[in-house]
């Protein structure tokens, strides 16, 4: 694992800013690439200035978005059955599907934001939203918040810990039990307002 995360960060390093894109687009899409094993790498050669935090984070973020919109129309255009009965073969488990469809009817569009922050959920996230017809436009913006902060957040931990496998998935494990609680928070302050709103 030491040598792929070698090679991940070399790979980074020769392709540049295209590379996150197309990394982060495979990662955001039902393909099994952790960005825990993308950006960080990215983060580590921002410490050694071959890299800048606005390139880094503005191109992870825009992969993850089209990895996202990638699932999104495969939802509008195949639809649910089609992903129940052949998503398997993709990696795309009844189990992780049903997941990320319960989550996005239980917390509404917010979760397209929220859903990108929590690993297990963010890379499925996109085809109950495909499903639902949620506008395209909230879809984008959402979704690109949600990114965005996940990928400085590990940007963050690559700059700071380094080249160094173990660290970064110890410590991304402990940042994601920090956004999981922050996430809570703001489930319950969205409900909260959406209440208000509805009795006035």
């Amino acid at each position: 694992m030491h040598a792929f995360l070698n090679w991940l960060v070399e790979t980074v390093g020769t392709m540049g800013y295209p590379g996150i894109i197309v990394l982060m687009f495979i990662e955001s899409t039902f393909i099994p690439l952790p960005s825990e094993l993308v950006i960080p790498p990215a983060g580590y050669l921002i410490s050694q200035n071959q890299m800048s935090w606005t390139g880094v984070i503005l191109s992870g973020t825009l992969g993850s978005l089209l990895g996202a919109l990638f699932n999104y129309a495969i939802a509008i255009s195949l639809g649910r059955p089609f992903i129940l009965k052949y998503g398997k073969y993709f990696g795309v488990s009844q189990n992780h599907f049903m997941k990320g469809e319960k989550f996005f009817l239980r917390h509404g569009n917010i979760s397209t934001f929220i859903g990108r922050l929590i690993l297990g959920v963010r890379h499925y996230i996109s085809f109950p939203a495909g499903l639902c017809k949620m506008s395209l436009a909230k879809f984008c913006f959402y979704t690109a918040f949600g990114a965005g902060i996940w990928v400085w957040i590990l940007a963050c931990i690559g700059y700071f810990v380094g080249n160094n496998k173990e660290q970064i998935m110890e410590v991304s494990r402990q940042w994601t039990a920090y956004v999981i609680i922050g996430c809570v928070l703001l489930i319950f302050i969205y409900v909260l307002w959406h209440k208000r709103r509805q009795k006035t």
